[in-house]
C-alpha cells in the first residue's frame, strides 16, 4: 500500500503522507506539521530560513498557504483505495487515520463509503479507530440529511456498525446527539427500516431505553412505521418496540401512541415479534385494557395459537393469560373462540413451555366456564 502512494502526497521533509499540505513562497508544498516553527525538530525550528527543496531564502515569518487542491486529492485517494481491514500493518493504520482526520461535513458518498468499510470491517480495532476520532459526530450530521438518502443511508449504516463496539459507545452516540437524526429518519423514506435497526442497537442499554422513550417522537414514529410501512419497515419497527418496551414506562407510552391495533394486525399476519411486544404491553393495565377494546384481538391470537410457529404460540398463550385471567368477559369470549379447546390439545405438547402456558391458560378459562360462574355472569 505504501508503494502505491504517489510521491507528491508525501512531505519532502518527513516523507510521510501529508495531513495538512501548505505552500511556501518558493512554490513548493510541505506538511504544515513539518514546516511550522512551533514544532520541535522541524525545519524552521532548527533555524533554517531557506526552502528545503530549492534552498531559496524565506522571509522571517513565511506565510503558509493551504494547498486545498492537493488535500482534496489525497482525501479522494484514501477514500477510493481498497479496504485494508484484513491487514494489521502500521502503514494501513496510518492511512486509515489519515482518512478519518480528513473526514468532515459535508462529505461525499465515496468518503462515507470508505468510513463505512472501516466501521463494518468486523475488526474491533477498526471500529475503535473510528470511535476515537471525530468521525461519529460527522456521521451524525450526515444522518440528518433527508434530501440526500444515499448519504443518509451510508451514515446510518456506519453508525449502526459503530454501535456494535459496546455499551459505552451506545451511550456516547446518544450523548453526541444521534437520537434526533435517527428519529427524523424513521418518518418514512428508504432509510426508515435502517433507522429502526440502529435505534434497536442503541436501546440495548437500559438507560438509553429511558432516554429514547422520553423523546416525544421516538415511539410514535415507530408506531407509525408499524402501521404504514412495508414488510421490512414493520419488522424493524416491531423489533425496536420490543427492545424499548422492556422498560416499563415505555409500555404505557407505546399504548398511548396507538401501538396495540397495528401489533394485533401484524401478529395476525404471522409476526412472532409483534406477539412478543403484545406480551410486554399486556403487563401494564393500559395495555390489557386496550387489547380488550380492540376488535379482532382474540381472533388474531387464536389464529397464532392454531397456526403460528412454536415461539409465536408460546408467547400468544402468555398474552391471552394476561388479558383473560382477570376479566370474565374476555375469558368467556376466548372460550367462544375455541381457545380452551386449543389449550386442551396443547397441554400435552412436546414443547414444555407451550404445554405449561396452555395449562395455565386453560385453568383460568375453566374457572369462568363452570355453570355456576356462567350463571352469575348472565345475571
Amino acid at each position: 500500500m505504501e508503494l502505491q502512494l504517489p510521491d507528491d502526497f508525501r512531505c519532502p521533509i518527513s516523507r510521510e503522507v501529508m495531513t495538512d499540505p501548505v505552500i511556501l513562497s518558493s512554490g513548493h508544498t510541505f506538511d504544515r506539521a513539518s514546516i511550522q516553527p512551533n514544532l520541535p525538530q522541524r525545519w524552521l525550528d532548527a533555524g533554517n530560513r531557506t526552502c528545503p527543496v530549492t534552498k531559496v531564502p524565506l522571509p522571517l515569518s513565511p506565510s503558509l498557504i493551504p494547498n486545498y487542491a492537493l488535500r482534496s486529492l489525497i482525501s479522494s485517494y484514501l477514500a477510493r483505495r481498497p479496504s485494508a481491514a484484513a491487514s494489521s500493518s502500521s502503514s494501513d493504520d496510518h492511512l486509515d487515520s489519515l482518512l478519518l482526520s480528513r473526514f468532515s461535513f459535508p462529505s461525499d458518498a465515496t468518503t462515507l463509503s470508505a468510513v463505512l468499510r472501516l466501521a463494518q470491517s468486523g475488526s474491533a480495532a477498526s471500529r475503535r479507530l473510528v470511535v476515537d476520532s471525530d468521525a461519529t459526530s460527522v456521521l451524525i450530521r450526515h444522518a440528518d440529511a433527508p434530501d440526500r438518502p444515499d448519504i443518509q443511508d451510508l451514515a446510518l449504516r456506519a453508525l449502526l456498525h459503530i454501535s456494535l463496539d459496546g455499551d459505552d459507545t451506545r451511550l456516547g452516540l446518544l450523548a453526541e446527539g444521534a437520537l434526533d437524526p435517527v428519529v427524523s429518519a424513521l418518518r418514512g423514506g428508504p432509510v426508515a427500516a435502517l433507522a429502526a435497526t440502529f435505534l434497536t442497537s442503541l436501546a440495548i442499554v437500559d438507560v438509553n431505553k429511558a432516554t429514547i422513550g422520553a423523546h416525544p417522537a421516538a415511539i410514535p414514529s415507530l408506531v407509525a412505521l408499524l402501521s404504514g410501512g412495508d414488510g421490512r419497515q414493520r419488522r424493524e419497527a416491531a423489533t425496536a418496540l420490543h427492545e424499548l418496551c422492556k422498560f416499563a414506562e415505555n409500555r404505557r407510552r407505546a399504548v398511548r401512541a396507538g401501538a396495540v391495533a397495528p401489533l394485533i394486525s401484524f401478529a395476525g399476519e404471522g409476526s412472532e415479534r409483534a406477539v412478543r411486544v403484545l406480551g410486554l404491553l399486556a403487563k401494564c393495565r393500559e395495555g390489557k385494557e386496550e387489547m380488550r377494546k380492540t376488535i379482532g384481538f382474540l381472533r388474531a391470537l387464536a389464529d397464532v395459537v392454531k397456526t403460528g410457529n412454536p415461539r409465536g404460540v408460546e408467547h400468544a398463550l402468555v398474552v391471552l393469560s394476561l388479558v383473560c385471567s382477570d376479566s370474565k368477559e374476555m375469558a368467556l369470549e376466548a372460550i367462544g373462540e375455541g381457545i380452551l379447546d386449543l389449550c386442551s390439545v396443547l397441554a400435552s405438547d412436546m414443547n414444555q413451555k407451550i404445554g405449561k402456558n396452555a395449562m395455565e391458560l386453560a385453568c383460568s378459562l375453566r374457572i369462568f366456564s363452570s355453570p355456576c360462574i356462567s350463571a352469575n355472569i348472565s345475571q
